[in-house]
């Protein structure tokens, strides 16, 4: 855990991956631009936020296919699939050709729950079944066991000239170890128990804690993670906080930047829904800055690697400038060092 003086073991970020909803090419070959440029700057990862019915990734594991060829070190992850618009069988098909061709790089991070606007589209995704779909937690065991190799077929053998197998073609081995969820401190827990990595972001759940600060529940889930972990010597937790360094930054994206911070600011006071979601402020400022206010953060102390997650609404070159920071200016305060140096 990157204590003062310990160097931060990996650093990643995450892209929103946005596109013009008339023009979505541009925006989409953007994306793979980001991950090239990120592999040489000696990045460890880079992570995908999935967006189902936004001008955003809505198939990361297609993204990643493209990134996989284009690049040869880095790792790539998806922050996070929401499991109730996939098959876990057919989603451990494609994951493992794609974990294939990117030579064992890539990190599937997942969710559950109901889908956003659920009600709005459930009879084009399941016509005859949507009332009747699981969406909890066993959507993620089911995934587990297609990409251990676990049987799904009560069949295998040849059929004609044709030869068929009881578990998911392609097998990539070690995909399932590098499995990964998020959640409060429960779902921290039950990630735990099933062997599989922990990613937190800039949300957490007050549930199950007396604290109102995010720095707080969020090593708070931490722990719990590793307290019930099988290896906690192994286990890998990933923090995610919006963090935007400016130091080659021109005035006006100064300006820009911290205006962005201060219009999420209020968010951040006060747990919000039934669940009590409480958000962390965003992060501006010189990366000297920044390492003293990461090194300060409770969560932060915990996490050996981190993905910084970009902003939602900057322009290509703004992404450009921060990510060159937080690699040449940013992770080097860490004590990190560019993958391969």
């Amino acid at each position: 855990m990157p204590e003062r003086g310990q160097p931060l073991r990996k650093l990643g970020f995450l892209t929103i991956g946005r596109f013009a909803a008339d023009d979505p090419r541009p925006g989409i070959e953007e994306t793979l631009e980001v991950i090239e440029r990120a592999e040489a700057l000696g990045y460890d990862s880079v992570w995908l936020r999935c967006r189902h019915l936004q001008a955003g990734i809505s198939s990361p594991v297609a993204i990643m296919a493209a990134a996989s060829q284009r690049t040869r070190h880095i790792e790539l992850g998806t922050a996070v699939i929401p499991l109730g618009l996939e098959n876990p069988l057919r989603l451990a098909e494609d994951l493992a050709t794609v974990d294939l061709l990117s030579g064992g790089r890539v990190n599937p991070g997942v969710s559950v729950g109901t889908p956003m606007l659920y009600d709005h589209y459930k009879t084009e995704l399941y016509p005859e079944s949507h009332a009747l779909q699981d969406f909890s937690k066993e959507r993620v065991l089911r995934l587990l066991r297609c990409l251990r190799g676990e049987p799904v077929s009560d069949f295998a053998g040849t059929v004609g000239i044709e030869q068929f197998s009881d578990h998911v073609q392609p097998h990539a081995p070690g995909l399932a170890d590098r499995v990964w969820y998020g959640g409060g401190r429960d779902s921290a827990i039950w990630a735990a128990e099933q062997g599989i990595n922990y990613l937190t972001s800039s949300v957490v759940s007050i549930e199950g804690t007396a604290s109102r600060d995010f720095a707080t529940i969020q090593a708070e889930h931490i722990d719990a993670f590793r307290a019930a972990h099988r290896h906690p010597d192994r286990a890998r937790v990933s923090q995610g906080l919006v963090v935007i360094p400016t130091d080659s930054a021109t005035d006006d994206q100064v300006c820009r930047y911290r205006e962005y911070a201060a219009s999420r600011f209020d968010r951040t006071t006060t747990p919000q829904g039934p669940r009590g979601m409480l958000f962390s402020p965003d992060y501006v400022g010189t990366s000297d800055e920044l390492a003293d206010q990461l090194y300060d953060h409770a969560g932060f102390r915990r996490a050996d690697e981190v993905a910084f997650a970009l902003p939602f609404s900057f322009a290509a070159e703004d992404y450009a400038q921060i990510i060159t920071d937080i690699a040449e200016r940013l992770g080097p305060a860490l004590g990190w060092a560019p993958a391969g140096a």
